[in-house]
């Protein structure tokens, strides 16, 4: 054992005293502590147990410990880690004992570790090293999110190496930009390949919605949308862009050497025995061509109503609008809420041998059990339009339209709805009465809106707390306010997330809908019917009892679904 390591075991202060001279923990949960562990297992940590009885955070004790053992305490982030120094110690050994190599200073290796008590395993390192060695405290959920992310998996390689393996054929490209059959070579080769399969797959493996390689002034970076958010997960070289752009429009049939006009395509993959479609936009900017990849996920598309988000009064009211036998229900809401998995799971309760369901959609994200699916096609005419004309003389009992769009499609299908037939379609609107007035700007008739229209339920989607990392926080003014001005007072505390590895340390894990139910009743058929501004149309809705998004996102705050920036964050305050 090195002669520094038992130095530090012969200074070493006890970790519960610590905790009690930083009024972290009381003297009374100490002993608490000390029982415990004589009761389980002597040999279990103090610190295990404090973690597990909830008294400090993992950050906390790992910290306590840096101190007990007189080393640094480092919370780790990506800008800390040099991703060549990943290279120094074997990958194996990196996973199989939870340490990170940071950084060389000064011909000294820095690497953090999770367990500062194991002076063995800092043996190890300076033996696996071969050369001086700083060791410093982090916790475990942080060394693992960090070997997690800039670790190569077994599957996966470094992006370093895939330049390394790839220079010729990057200068190709370079020289040769307009030969089509060079970049189609170039795009076949092995690094490129690698590169693509290992953006989707990591894209998938992080349920990531879309992927986004976006071209700059000498740089490319490519970020994923996960739960709604950007996040910045590659740097490939600039000079790889014609490369992996060319091999992504040879995965989805598309014209490698158009360069100056929009494409759009799809490409079907199987990943880990489930298939998922990708669809593909590519749209030339001033760097380059930009590249969007919507990934649609088939295990994740459907969900159950149940499953939604809906509170049980909403559920209630829904599901009688949905099942009537005719009428016009629209899911409302920007792009990315969630309103083609609102309408899929309606769809997929109403389905029975004895009825009759088409749909027009662009895309077809899910296919659904005994259901007449059509894809538009607008390049041959195939219109919304035309697929609800054609559709009403096949015999329908329900149709769904995926977006009404142009003032045809609309038309047809309140015409539908007003001959027995029930209509499901979506509508860009900021909330439900607002879906009111969107339908009068598309040209459809007052009278006819108003005699057809059956229920309008508006969505967003919120991040839900990570449920493996939840903890109560604290009121701050500005919540503590906001939660006044709607007459809650008796709310104490509220939920977070603290980050750990299952969320990727962002205390968010999956989404979650808010919604907005209207259900007009007579007297408002009648003032849609008279063409009534916007303002009275919202005073009845409230009237009528409907929840506006912000109450229904506070509800979820409350029931510690989700935090109140995120609520605020996709609403307006009521």
């Amino acid at each position: 054992m090195p002669k520094k390591a038992i130095d530090r075991l012969l200074k070493r202060r006890k970790v519960g005293g610590i905790l009690i001279e930083r009024g972290l923990i009381t003297p009374e949960q100490l002993e608490h502590a000390l029982a415990l562990q004589k009761q389980s297992d002597p040999r279990q940590l103090l610190g295990e147990i404090i973690l597990e009885q909830g008294m400090c955070t993992a950050d906390q004790i790992t910290e306590a410990l840096a101190s007990a053992y007189d080393i640094p305490y480092a919370k780790l982030e990506p800008a800390l880690v040099d991703a060549q120094i990943m290279r120094v110690l074997p990958v194996s050994f990196i996973k199989s004992h939870n340490v990170l190599p940071l950084f060389y200073v000064d011909r000294v290796l820095t690497v953090a570790v999770s367990d500062p008590t194991n002076l063995y395993l800092i043996e190890e390192i300076n033996q696996e090293a071969e050369g001086t060695v700083q060791v410093v405290a982090a916790s475990t959920d942080d060394v693992q999110l960090m070997i997690e992310t800039l670790v190569p998996h077994d599957e996966e390689y470094s992006i370093e190496d895939l330049v390394e393996d790839s220079v010729s054929e990057i200068d190709v490209i370079e020289r040769q930009t307009q030969d089509k059959v060079n970049l189609e070579e170039v795009a076949s080769e092995s690094p490129v390949i690698k590169l693509v399969n290992y953006m989707i797959y990591t894209a998938v493996r992080e349920r990531a919605s879309d992927i986004h390689i976006e071209p700059d002034d000498g740089s490319l970076r490519v970020r994923f949308r996960i739960d709604g958010q950007m996040v910045e997960r590659l740097k490939p070289p600039y000079q790889m862009h014609p490369a992996i752009v060319s091999r992504i429009k040879i995965m989805a049939s598309l014209d490698i050497s158009e360069r100056r006009l929009p494409q759009d395509g799809s490409i079907h993959v199987m990943m880990e025995g489930r298939p998922a479609d990708l669809r593909i936009s590519i749209l030339p900017t001033t760097f380059g061509e930009k590249v969007v990849i919507r990934i649609i996920d088939k295990s994740t598309v459907f969900v159950s109503l149940k499953q939604l988000g809906l509170d049980a009064t909403k559920m209630e009211v829904f599901q009688r609008e949905i099942s009537k036998p005719h009428g016009l229900v629209l899911v409302t809401g920007p792009t990315g809420s969630g309103k083609s998995t609102t309408l899929y799971s309606v769809l997929k309760q109403l389905e029975q041998p004895e009825i009759n369901i088409c749909t027009a959609e662009d895309p077809i994200e899910f296919n659904l059990t005994n259901v007449n699916q059509f894809q538009v096609n607008d390049k041959i005419g195939l219109t919304f339009a035309a697929i609800t004309r054609a559709l009403l003389r096949q015999d329908p009992d329900i149709i769904m339209v995926g977006e009404m769009r142009d003032q045809e499609t609309g038309a047809i299908g309140v015409q539908a709805a007003l001959t027995g037939h029930m209509v499901f379609s979506t509508l860009h609107t900021n909330d439900a009465p607002g879906a009111i007035t969107r339908l009068f700007n598309l040209g459809i008739e007052p009278y006819l809106v108003g005699a057809s229209l059956t229920a309008i339920l508006a969505q967003r989607l919120v991040r839900q707390i990570c449920p493996h990392c939840r903890v109560e926080t604290d009121l701050s003014e500005r919540v503590r306010d906001t939660l006044a001005r709607r007459g809650i007072t008796d709310i104490i505390q509220l939920h977070k997330g603290r980050g750990c590895t299952r969320c990727r340390n962002v205390g968010f894990l999956g989404r979650v809908g808010i919604f907005e139910l209207l259900v007009p009743d007579d007297d408002m058929r009648d003032m849609i019917t008279a063409g009534v501004p916007l303002e009275a149309l919202r005073t009845k809705a409230l009237e009528l009892g409907m929840k506006p998004l912000f109450e229904d996102g506070l509800d979820k705050v409350c029931n510690a679904a989700t935090t109140i920036e995120e609520v605020l964050r996709v609403t307006v305050e009521a």
